[in-house]
């Protein structure tokens, strides 16, 4: 390796991680809370049955799960502005992100609720709970031990996919790469240094997520 390849490499690690730790990882975490909050609202709305409501979830569903997320990402901030609703690129993608994961996190939630037996429900409704609190005090707390592992999952497969918002011009981790590329043309170098990266911060999401579902496991037994 020259001298020059190694300075690149070591120069460009700050350039990289600055956007990651105040664009990445912010953007990742707001999206994913807004999402999850999303999904569990549209699990409760299909779990229900609410008239028309039902079917506006099923459809919202639908849409987002079956378009790519990259159009998604197209339509809001480039498409919006064509009817006159203009929206900057961060707010932008943690739309897209949160309205993506929100709709494929919903599957997981309704499932994990429906995994609870339909007695817990009873017995809050004896106990005096309406459903709200039932639903906060009782079955989302077991529901969220099933759901744990699979949500998780979905929080890391979106460190990777704010990798797109670059796309619609937000200075994070990829594009951050990318502007880097152009001044140095070390493209090998500096893709697979962006790839380490990532990598490092999903496996440490991992082991996180492998310590979550230990604790998770010990409060059941």
């Amino acid at each position: 390796m020259n001298e020059r390849l190694l300075h690149i490499i070591i120069s460009s690690i700050p350039k990289l991680l600055i956007p990651g730790l105040t664009r990445t990882i912010p953007i990742t975490i707001v999206s994913f809370a807004i999402g999850l909050a999303i999904a569990v609202l549209t699990a409760q709305i299909r779990i229900l049955e609410i008239p028309v409501l039902k079917q506006i979830a099923a459809c919202y569903v639908w849409v987002f799960r079956g378009t790519p997320l990259l159009v998604q990402l197209y339509v809001i901030y480039f498409g919006l502005p064509g009817i006159g609703i203009l929206i900057d690129a961060v707010p932008s993608a943690i739309i897209a992100f949160s309205l993506n994961v929100g709709a494929y996190c919903s599957e997981t939630v309704r499932a994990a609720i429906l995994s609870v037996p339909a007695g817990q429900l009873e017995a809050a409704y004896c106990a005096g709970l309406t459903y709200p609190q039932a639903m906060i005090r009782i079955i989302l707390p077991q529901a969220f031990r099933v759901a744990f592992p699979p949500l998780f999952n979905s929080f890391i497969g979106l460190v990777k996919d704010t990798s797109l918002a670059a796309n619609v011009t937000v200075l994070e981790m990829f594009m951050a790469a990318q502007r880097i590329v152009a001044t140095t043309y070390e493209a090998l170098t500096l893709y697979l240094e962006v790839g380490i990266l990532y990598l490092l911060i999903c496996t440490l999401l991992t082991r996180v997520q492998a310590f979550g579902e230990k604790k998770l496991e010990a409060q059941t037994v």
